[in-house]
């Protein structure tokens, strides 16, 4: 079969045959319908990112992935050939984390194994390229406000990047009920996305009163959660200055970084986020719950991706996919691989 494999020590993508996996003990062969195209998958390829858990060193990408359940191995219940399902982003091994396509095969390829407990089932009317990235890109922005957040209805929310998961972020922050939700990007299609996608303003980050427009936005008080995407030192300064500051029955606003960088976090204005009792807090991922109720809410008409897909290219242009994602080619929320 076809996959895209990272050579792990030269950091090269190569489109190769392998032969197709055969199920184990516990262990789901699905045919894989689509795959999603991940910023976290150029991090892989430029070297941002590294396999730590890896045995070996090449693996085949994607770990965003959805299909049909092709073969069965010994001892698996509850799942059938033929079922279409999306598998989670990964799963816990030996008392760590494993993510697919990064410590294990992924599904940029024709076929991919998944441990049976990992594959969710998905109602017939989802359309495959619209449930693969629901593991990851949009279950990390519903973790990091459901969760790590905490966000609750009413409160004044900001997003800090609306690419491929901060455009989830504010789809998901309305649909909770924030209010308002600021959406801060760059590029101007990012910015008429965002409100395309609830958001109640969306400003360039290098607006000189853009932390005028957003107390403005809030009625003076101030963010009381904001969410970095982006993964930029700036980013981090900018949404700490806007962030509500704390009272005798609260505490201040909190900054969410899910964007991922190796450059220091900074806090200039120190004393004022002290006394201001706000907080910094680090998020990454999700858990198995936050798919299955992302896929319940799918089932129950409360929110949908069909906007989210930006293109749906062949399995063997995977190169062309991440080119297009790593020069923002379009503004792209998901790019889809379909063997």
């Amino acid at each position: 079969m076809l996959a895209g494999r990272l050579h792990v020590r030269d950091r090269e993508l190569r489109m190769e045959r392998v032969p197709v996996p055969e199920p184990g003990p516990g262990e789901l062969l699905v045919k894989v319908a689509a795959a999603g195209v991940c910023l976290s998958d150029v991090h892989l390829i430029e070297g941002v990112l590294t396999p730590h858990l890896l045995e070996g060193d090449r693996v085949t990408l994607g770990h965003e992935v959805a299909g049909t359940v092709h073969a069965v191995g010994e001892g698996v219940t509850g799942r059938r050939a033929g079922e279409r399902v999306l598998l989670q982003a990964g799963e816990e091994r030996g008392g760590a984390i494993h993510t697919r396509g990064v410590d294990y095969d992924g599904g940029w390829a024709e076929y991919a194994l998944a441990t049976a407990h990992t594959a969710v089932p998905i109602p017939d009317d989802l359309p495959f390229e619209q449930a693969c990235f629901i593991p990851d890109a949009v279950s990390t922005p519903w973790a990091a406000i459901t969760a790590t957040g905490g966000v609750r209805p009413a409160e004044a929310a900001g997003v800090w990047g609306v690419g491929g998961l901060g455009a989830h972020a504010v789809q998901l922050l309305r649909m909770i009920g924030a209010h308002p939700v600021v959406a801060v990007d760059p590029l101007p299609a990012a910015r008429d996305r965002a409100l395309e996608f609830g958001a109640d303003l969306a400003l360039d980050p290098a607006a000189p009163d853009l932390a005028e427009r957003i107390l403005a936005a809030t009625g003076g008080h101030g963010l009381d959660a904001a969410f970095d995407f982006a993964g930029a030192a700036p980013v981090r300064e900018q949404a700490v200055a806007v962030l509500a500051r704390g009272t005798e029955r609260a505490r201040g606003g909190r900054l969410v970084l899910v964007g991922l960088t190796d450059g220091l976090l900074t806090i200039t204005r120190g004393t004022a986020f002290t006394v201001g009792m706000q907080d910094v807090r680090g998020h990454y991922g999700s858990v198995f719950r936050h798919v299955v109720e992302l896929v319940r809410l799918v089932r129950g008409g409360r929110v949908e991706f069909s906007r989210s897909v930006s293109g749906v290219l062949p399995l063997a242009e995977a190169p062309e996919a991440v080119e297009r994602l790593r020069t923002k080619q379009g503004a792209p929320i998901r790019l889809v691989l379909s063997p």
